[in-house]
């Protein structure tokens, strides 16, 4: 797993080989069990994750209801909602699947970046990346009917529609169960 979190940088950037080794000694590996709560709406989010096997469902509860904010696969970079401010996250991470992450903190974020400042350069690439991505998903979400979210969705991510219960997909297109069946079913007439 530890070649992943390399293989998951160098999609991104270049890495010499001194900066993999690097890489691959400095990553913290853990492994979560399907049904796992990594953390809950009162935890202090003190770490992020990078998910490199697996699937994770970000989720709050709201009027009592569970509402799916985000899911997570392999590649994909969680930052929970108040990472590093000592605050309640306000949400849960839950495991959909057995998951694999690799997980960092702020203190070891900075404590790399002063010992190898090559890093900043790739973190920003990173970072450019990954907040283009969300400005693409927020926009393409707000702009978008709940048929062309779910369209959207069974495009660009159609192994979620496999992997992830039906309810939570619908939550997670901010729909009813029974709204994304009839929309289902429409589209297949």
């Amino acid at each position: 797993m530890k070649n992943e979190l390399v293989n998951y940088i160098l999609n991104h950037t270049e890495l010499s080989n001194e900066l993999e080794n690097i890489v691959i000694e400095s990553s913290n590996i853990r492994t979560y069990k399907k049904g796992t709560l990594v953390l809950n709406e009162k935890s202090i989010a003190n770490e992020s994750f990078l998910v490199l096997k697996g699937c994770i469902r970000s989720y709050l509860i709201a009027d009592g209801e569970e509402k799916t904010l985000e899911i997570y696969t392999e590649g994909q970079p969680i930052m929970p909602k108040n990472y590093g401010k000592e605050l309640p996250t306000e949400h849960f991470l839950e495991c959909i699947e057995d998951s694999v992450v690799n997980a960092g903190s702020k203190a070891f974020e900075e404590q790399m970046l002063q010992k190898y400042p090559q890093f900043q350069s790739i973190c920003r690439i990173i970072g450019e990346v990954i907040m283009s991505k969300q400005q693409e998903l927020f926009f393409s979400y707000k702009l978008a009917s709940p048929e062309d979210r779910y369209l959207h969705l069974t495009e660009t991510r159609p192994d979620l529609l496999q992997r992830v219960p039906q309810y939570q997909i619908a939550s997670y297109l901010g729909l009813t169960p029974q709204s994304l069946s009839r929309i289902k079913k429409r589209l297949l007439n």
